[in-house]
Order: structure tokens, then sequence, then C-alpha cells
């Protein structure tokens, strides 16, 4: 083999990532909270930027008059947790329950080591063998202590399984039904899974007495500590805003909540100097930063124009969403978006990637209006989201004694137009959380 140097051309071709570029993309990907954030940073480290705070005042009333919680979901629905969570935590509400009640300083410390090691939902993890060995007690006391802990509220906490934070909440019941208290004890996973007739013959009572029997262990919490938190209420700051004018949609950039940008004067003034009092160093540095503040200033301006092009095209090919609501809504994909408005592919996914919308119907991500479908009779599209509604719909309406099975909500779609497979149906039910049609069953 011979080896040696030589010269010769070749033609290639590639992409060069310029900073500018890469500055431009990052911005486009930002929230509204991410581009304030990113905004206060930059301000701190160029001079020339000057920022014009926003109205909070402003934003915070639009937020307290339009509700714009962190969740997807239309208008009025707002589910218990929205009005039952407390900010305060678990621990602080059951150590102040503790700080209350007249018990000796070792067994206190100890019960205040076991609320500090109960999970969100409000579950000792921690064996007591374990847990008597850190504390260097024996296992006695510490099982006192998990009782005192247990005599706390809410009641359940504490418990180291499901079965026994039910059978907590069931013994402070009058006159519970020792039925309840059996199938807590041996049937919990047959509950779950809807065998009604089983425990009913496993117990030698009718299927209506376990009927009822599950039905009162359903009302109990299986996790008694989720209502507490240490975080504060979420909020989101729509990046587009959508509203109906004249029987037509609007589309807006939400620029409100983000600092203005502005150029110094003092710096611009700088450089049209033309005496020696200002050295070429100095009116370099300037330059390099009016330039990046520049090219800032226009990188935000795109991202504005992209997510309104974006937005637009969405409302219009998702005008039956708008107009009717999620059964209306259509399969759709990045790349028709993309194609529509004359924009990559990529460019889309990271104007709609963590973007949310506000819209006569609620708060939604921008990635929410795409979604994947099945095709109908009428050569159309039905979305994943609609059908699952549908779904939903049909199940409420369904007899009890006799739901309706998988099959049988397939046939009924198919005879909508809607062409759907029993595996489909069980798929879409499963995500939407609705159980099976044992499960759903009642004597």
């Amino acid at each position: 083999m011979r080896m040696g140097y030589g010269l010769w051309q070749e033609q290639t071709q590639k992409l060069v990532m310029t900073p500018e570029l890469r500055q431009a993309i990052s911005v486009l990907q930002f929230s509204a909270q991410e581009l304030v954030e990113f905004l206060q940073a930059e301000a701190a480290q160029n001079p020339v930027m000057e920022l014009e705070a926003p109205d909070w005042l402003q934003v915070a009333r639009e937020l307290r008059d339009n509700k714009l919680r962190k969740s997807v979901r239309e208008p009025n629905e707002f589910p218990i947790e929205s009005v039952v969570r407390t900010n305060q935590s678990l621990e602080e509400y059951l150590r102040r329950q503790l700080n209350l009640i007249r018990v000796a300083e070792p067994e206190r410390q100890l019960a205040a080591f076991i609320i500090g090691n109960l999970d969100s939902n409000g579950y000792l993890r921690l064996p007591l063998d374990e847990l008597a060995k850190m504390r260097k007690c024996s296992k006695e006391q510490a099982e006192a202590a998990l009782r005192l802990v247990q005599s706390l509220e809410p009641t359940g906490v504490g418990a180291r399984t499901l079965e026994e934070c039910l059978l907590l909440q069931a013994a402070e019941i009058p006159d519970v039904s020792p039925v309840v208290l059996d199938i807590i004890r041996h049937h919990l996973p047959d509950v779950a899974q809807g065998r009604v007739s089983k425990i009913a013959s496993a117990l030698g009572i009718t299927t209506k007495q376990t009927q009822e029997a599950i039905d009162f262990i359903r009302t109990l919490d299986p996790k008694p500590g989720r209502w507490y938190t240490n975080e504060p209420p979420a909020y989101i700051i729509p990046d587009v805003i959508v509203e109906r004018v004249a029987g037509d949609y609007v589309v807006v950039v939400n620029d409100r909540s983000v600092p203005r940008l502005h150029i110094n004067d003092f710096y611009r003034k700088v450089l049209e100097q033309k005496e020696d009092g200002v050295s070429r160093e100095t009116k370099e540095y300037i330059t390099g930063k009016l330039n990046s503040a520049l090219w800032l200033l226009k990188s935000i301006e795109q991202r504005r124009q992209t997510l309104y092009k974006v937005t637009e095209a969405i409302v219009e090919l998702q005008k039956e969403f708008f107009e009717h609501g999620v059964r209306k809504l259509k399969p759709l994909t990045l790349k028709q978006i993309a194609e529509k408005i004359g924009l990559h592919e990529s460019t889309v996914s990271r104007a709609t990637t963590g973007k949310y919308v506000q819209t006569p119907r609620g708060v939604f991500e921008l990635k929410y209006f795409f979604d994947s479908g099945v095709a109908t009779a009428a050569g159309e599209g039905a979305s994943a989201e609609s059908i699952k509604q549908k779904i939903k719909s049909l199940i409420g309406q369904e007899d009890p004694t006799q739901p309706l099975s998988d099959q049988k909500i397939s046939e009924l779609l198919q005879a909508e137009g809607i062409q759907i497979s029993r595996r489909t149906v069980a798929k879409y039910r499963e995500e939407t959380g609705i159980p099976s049609s044992m499960q759903r069953k009642r004597y």
C-alpha cells in the first residue's frame, strides 16, 4: 500500500449552524414563561438591552378572570381535586395534630419520625423492623407509635397496605357490615376485577348484598394523603389567544406577558460619536452587543409570526372543534400544518411543544390538536379524542345491569360510520380510565 501526501479539491454540502440560528431555534421553543426568563438573563449580560416589564397586574387579572388553571379540560369541567386540595402539606397537618396530643416525648418523637417517612398518599412504606432498628427501639414501641399516627386525620393515614388503609376507615363507621370487612380482607383483587358473582359465591350471600358492600367500599379513600401538597396552585400563561369575533375566529399572540425589548439610546449615541474620546475597542464591544440585541429582536418576531401562522392553520383545519367541541376534533399531523404554511415539520413541532392556547372552549396545549384517529365511512377521519368522547357517552347511557361490551360499542360506532375494531375500542376505553363491562356491571 502506497501512502503519501497530496492536494485535491472536493465539493460537499453541509448545514452550518450559526449562533444566530441556534438562538432563533431556542427562542421558538420557549414558552411564554421560559422566554421571560431568557430575556432577563440576556439583559443581565448585555448593557445595550433594556426590558420594559409587562403589566403583571393585568396579566394576573386575566388569569383570575379566565381561570387558566394548569389542566387541559373543557369549560365547566372542574374535578374534585381543584376544590378540595389544600396547600398545607400532609406532614404539617399530622405534626400539628400530634403536638396537641398528650403523650410521652419518646413516643412523640417516634411518631414524628413515622410521619416524616409517609409517602405522598399517606402510606408507610418503611418496614417496622427496619424503622425500629433505625430508631434503636423495640418493635412494640414502633407499633405503638404507628397506632398513634393512624389515629390522626385523615383516617387511613399511616397504613402499610391498601387493605389496612380501608380497614382503618371502615372501623370508624358505626355498625359496619361484617361482609364489608370480609371483602376488604380477602377479596380486594376480585373487587378490582368486578368479580361480584365470585365474591358472592365465596361468602354465601346474594349478588345484591355483595354489590351493596362493594359500593360502600368504593366510598372509602384508597389514598388519604393525596389531598395535601406543598405546591402552590399552578397557572398557565397562554402563548396564543383565539377569540370569536363576529362569527369568526381571530388569533392573537399573547405578547403582554413578555417584557418588551428596547435598545438603550445612550449606547446608540456612543456609536454615532466621531470624537477620539471613544476607543475602537469600546465601539467594537458596543457594536457586538447591539448586533446581539438586534438578532434577539428578530428571533422574537420570528417566534411571534410562526406561532401566529401555526395557530391560524390549526384553527382553520379544526374549525369544527371550535364550533361543536371535542366530538368534532379531526385527525391532524404536523406535516399537514407544515405544508399548509410552508414551514418545515420540525419548526412546527418546536412551535407547538409546551405552548398553550386560550380558546372559547378552554385552555389547551397546541399539541392537543394533533391527534391520530380512524377512518369513517364518508372517507374523512375521526380523531382518537373525539372517539373517546363517543365511547364515554355510550357507556354513560348504558343499562348498568347489562353494560355494553367492547364488541357492542364497536358495532354501535360502525353504525355511525366510524370504522373501529373491538381492540381499538378497548384501548381507547382503558386510556380514558373506564373499567371493563365486567367491572361496570351492577346487580
